[in-house]
């Protein structure tokens, strides 16, 4: 399942860019297996895209409290 809020609100800066450079490698591995037929699991291209946009919310919503 996906990543709760919480736990991502817990992580520093480096480690939500962290885990957001592996969750973009792991859409990008999925969309090659959707494309190549070896896809088991489709339903999961769709949580980590949830994951990702969670967490550039939450980037961007720090980013807008310093200014």
């Amino acid at each position: 399942m996906g990543k709760r809020v919480a736990e991502l609100r817990e992580k520093n800066n480096e480690e939500l860019l962290e885990e957001l450079k592996n969750l973009r490698a792991e859409l990008f591995n999925l969309r090659l297996q959707q494309v190549t037929g070896g896809l088991t699991n489709p339903h999961r291209i769709r949580i980590v895209r949830k994951d990702i946009a969670r967490i550039l919310t939450i980037l961007s919503e720090r980013e807008s409290k310093k200014s």
